[in-house]
């Protein structure tokens, strides 16, 4: 495949080598919109002419506020043509932290597209020239489909240097005030070569993208990997609609985040139970006919390389997923390391592991064993804040990543838990809490957790409920999860073995600032609301408690 030396000129070659083939799939109200290469370059080439006339300094921040739709593509693209660097934000974030983010990094515009509830985001977006798109019911400042009506297009492509500024992707922020990480194209662009070494794809790959194009997974593992490979993007209209959406597109390559892969666990075993399943799974001739149509209702029949991220997948569940021809390949890596450091994949398939590094990437452990990364495409540092950059890299220019691991015999890794995240019980022993909730995750009742414990003897978990908890009985769901504890605690250390179980009563959401929009649980917030009620709920006698 041609080598490119930025995702704009992977783009605009696409666009002349296939000008007719479709690029983007976007639903709306039940109606599906396409955009051919062509058609695309002309709304990219005409907003970039857009964004010029607002005659900023060069190089300026340009931000993007939207769920994952057609016209995110486009908006980035058009940065890109027009100069600029992006900012995506999150479009489930608040007004504060909207207004935070566009401050922070000096946007001088911002292009506003697909949302649950601008209403309530308005008032965090400053006085900036700002590009809203009609389609999705928004009509701030310059309307998108009038500037395609009016406005003549950009012609002139922009010089591109390896070493310019791409992108800053601001993180999604488990533990504090979130920083921007700063990508250049080349940085990009590396990325995109190692990805392509390993993920192999058909001439004509079809993608599905929802996960947040603002996390850098999804940013480079989808969005600008499918523009260098000139894939066709496909995307959900709706949370209701995700599963057909998901199922019409059959993608070539499918990303999802732990929480993804347990709903998804979760929806087959409402429709099929596992009894069931196993007796059918034993059945020659039927259990191919059985594999085939739970994975052509996943939309994953044509899937080619499937993988998690974000956070460890239990390897119960990957066995699982195996068992009806799902296999599912774990990574590992981070906005500041572009996602390149570690990855199972064909061949180098260690289940319960993140896989091997990577091609150019080093690894070694401080004293402490903590993981340290160097490869071809980390960030430049966070954007204004030379101290805090400063102090995430070592004296040999490795980047600290805060996870824990270790190298098994054969050189795959294993990640042991946050450094960040170890607490300390009254006895004071100390607890790495991502292994025992990579345990409990077993219980399918159980849709989140948090494995807690400073003040007490011995750790407790804090759970919320999946579909199929909240359908059982306080009886059989407390007896489950009784007998899950019992199964796991003789694994575990004395100082680790789990006391109680507290089921939540109320979810855990990006909406109550619980979890982060990639759907990571956030301890610290998790910790501040439910820490003084601790040892209250240690000295009860149930072992499994309703809060």
């Amino acid at each position: 495949m041609t080598a490119f030396n930025s995702p704009l000129e992977a783009f605009m070659h696409w666009e002349n080598e296939t000008p007719n083939r479709i690029f983007l799939k976007q639903p709306i109200n039940g109606e599906l919109i396409t955009y051919t290469f062509k058609e695309a370059k002309v709304e990219v080439c005409k907003i970039a002419s857009k964004l010029k006339s607002y005659n900023l300094p060069e190089r300026s921040h340009i931000a993007i506020l939207s769920k994952n739709c057609a016209h995110w593509l486009l908006s980035d693209l058009a940065i890109m043509m027009a100069g600029y660097v992006s900012i995506p934000i999150y479009p489930t974030l608040s007004a504060d932290s909207i207004h935070q983010i566009l401050e922070h990094s000096e946007s001088k515009a911002i292009i506003i597209g697909k949302l649950d509830d601008f209403k309530s985001q308005k008032s965090g977006i400053p006085n900036i020239h700002k590009i809203s798109i009609g389609l999705f019911g928004e009509s701030e400042g310059d309307l998108w489909e009038d500037i395609v009506k009016t406005q003549n297009p950009l012609d002139v492509l922009p010089e591109i240097d390896a070493n310019q500024l791409h992108t800053i992707i601001y993180t999604s922020g488990t533990t504090g005030v979130p920083k921007g990480v700063m990508h250049t194209v080349g940085n990009i662009m590396e990325s995109m070569r190692v990805i392509k070494s390993i993920i192999k794809l058909s001439s004509s790959p079809r993608l599905f993208s929802y996960l947040p194009l603002a996390h850098v997974a999804e940013r480079v593992g989808i969005g600008t990997h499918g523009i260098v490979i000139g894939a066709e993007f496909s995307f959900p209209e709706s949370l209701e609609t995700f599963a057909s959406d998901l199922e019409t597109c059959q993608p070539h390559l499918f990303m999802a985040v732990p929480r993804i892969w347990a709903k998804f666990q979760e929806k087959i075993l409402e429709n099929l139970p596992q009894k069931k399943l196993n007796i059918l799974l034993h059945i020659p001739f039927i259990n191919r006919l059985v594999k085939n149509k739970l994975k052509q209702k996943l939309g994953l029949k044509d899937a080619l390389f499937i993988v998690s991220g974000a956070a460890p997948l239990s390897a119960s569940l990957m066995r699982w997923f195996k068992k009806i021809d799902v296999t599912i390949f774990q990574v590992y890596g981070m906005t500041e390391d572009c996602i390149i450091s570690h990855a199972t994949r064909p061949g180098f398939d260690n289940i319960g592991t993140v896989g091997k590094a990577l091609e150019t990437v080093q690894i070694k452990f401080s004293p402490e064993g903590e993981i340290l990364i160097k490869n071809n495409c980390l960030m430049t540092g966070y954007y204004k804040a030379p101290e805090i950059t400063a102090g995430v890299f070592d004296d040999a220019g490795y980047f600290k990543t805060g996870d824990k691991g270790e190298y098994d015999h054969d050189g795959y890794l294993t990640i042991t838990g946050r450094a960040k995240d170890e607490f300390k019980t009254d006895k004071g022993k100390y607890i790495s809490p991502s292994k025992i909730e990579m345990l409990l995750s077993k219980n399918t009742n159980i849709e989140q957790i948090c494995v807690v414990g400073t003040g007490i003897p011995q750790p407790i978990a804090l759970v919320t409920l999946s579909e199929l908890g909240r359908a059982k009985s306080k009886d059989i769901l407390s007896n489950g999860l009784i007998e899950t504890v019992k199964s796991i605690n003789p694994s575990l250390e004395k100082h680790e073995k789990i006391e109680k179980v507290i089921i939540m009563k109320e979810d855990w959401t990006v909406n109550n600032n619980l979890i982060t929009p990639s759907l990571k649980v956030k301890r610290n917030s998790i910790e501040k609301i439910h820490q003084p009620f601790y040892k209250e709920w240690f000295e009860m006698n149930d072992k499994v408690i309703f809060e």
